[in-house]
């Protein structure tokens, strides 16, 4: 997933081989090494000693104690669940904002068309549109809970939203008549045939449809990347990893040679065992990019085909009024 193990192979190497730049392979150079990356050990042997004490590097002639061989390995474990959190900060990072962003600016445009229509209907119709305004609320409201996740059929919320704005106009319009539920009842049945509101109820479906669909979409699709980046980037280490890691970042120091740095094959496998239950996310990883940039690419073409009309009017418009 996005080369992570090169990435971490690069960062373990330089990590491991901070303030170790040494010429000498004996013990008073391991003593400097490790006091340079903050070990506190109670004792680091002057020269070598035997080694059948030691359970993961070789066991000829140390610099280490068991004592130090079991920090290295307690220092391997965490310096690379360091590293595997830093080396993902910036891909959690940015489906973190991206979402947040997105996810802002969608409700406040909700907001502002409610808002917009709200006054304009105040302007135009009065009082007659601020006593049946709900049925508009209620249309804003579950337009809002569908983004968010929530169990609502577009169409149908949609055809009800129609039923009941046609059911409120026939009162006011007919206001000398009593008027029974049964009666505006079978007014709504046979909406699709009257077409009190010629095309409009048809049209503004599929543009709400297709435009919610797509918001959501692009929402939760951000919402899965973040939350699967955040679960990856929680490594736990295996014993094995643990072992290997161990040998290779720090088993240098026990055979009195601190600044030997791992070659890049050695690096990489060691990452891959460690990383193997991540690197069997990378096809679906992969995929899930693909579609996504695919997704924006055709959501921005589509944004850009609705603002051509209204260019092409404006541009009509100057020429006339040059």
């Amino acid at each position: 997933m996005l080369r992570l193990e090169t990435i971490l192979c690069t960062f373990s190497v330089l990590y491991v081989a901070a303030r170790a730049d040494f010429k000498a392979r004996n013990c008073s150079e391991v003593r400097e090494a490790c006091v340079g990356k903050g070990f506190s050990f109670a004792h680091v042997p002057l020269q070598e000693i035997p080694g059948e004490h030691l359970r993961v590097c070789p066991q000829g002639n140390t610099c280490c104690t068991q004592e130090m061989e079991d920090t290295f390995g307690q220092q391997s474990k965490q310096d690379f669940e360091n590293l595997t959190d830093e080396t993902s900060h910036e891909l959690r990072s940015t489906f973190v904002s991206r979402h947040k962003r997105f996810d802002e600016f969608f409700l406040e445009l909700l907001e502002n068309t409610e808002r917009s229509l709200n006054e304009m209907f105040v302007r135009t119709y009065g009082k007659p549109y601020m006593q049946n305004s709900e049925v508009f609320e209620n249309l804003f409201a579950e337009l809002k809970r569908y983004y968010t996740g929530g169990n609502v059929n577009l169409e149908e919320m949609l055809n009800d939203f129609w039923s009941r704005l046609l059911e409120r106009m026939f009162t006011l319009l007919n206001s000398q008549y009593v008027i029974t539920e049964d009666y505006l009842e079978c007014i709504s049945k046979y909406t699709d045939q009257l077409k009190p509101f010629g095309d409009v109820p048809r049209k503004l479906k599929a543009q709400v449809t297709r435009a919610f669909i797509a918001a959501r979409t692009f929402v939760q699709g951000l919402s899965v990347g973040r939350e699967v980046a955040q679960r990856v980037s929680k490594v736990s280490s295996t014993p094995a990893c643990m072992r290997a890691l161990t040998k290779m970042l720090y088993c240098p120091f026990c055979q009195g040679m601190p600044a030997v740095k791992p070659c890049k094959n050695y690096c990489l496998n060691v990452m891959k065992g460690c990383l193997a239950n991540q690197a069997d996310l990378d096809p679906e990883w992969n995929q899930y990019i693909d579609l996504f940039y695919v997704f924006s690419t055709v959501a921005r073409a589509v944004q850009r085909d609705r603002r051509a009309p209204g260019r092409a009017a404006a541009v009509r418009q100057e020429k006339r009024q040059d």
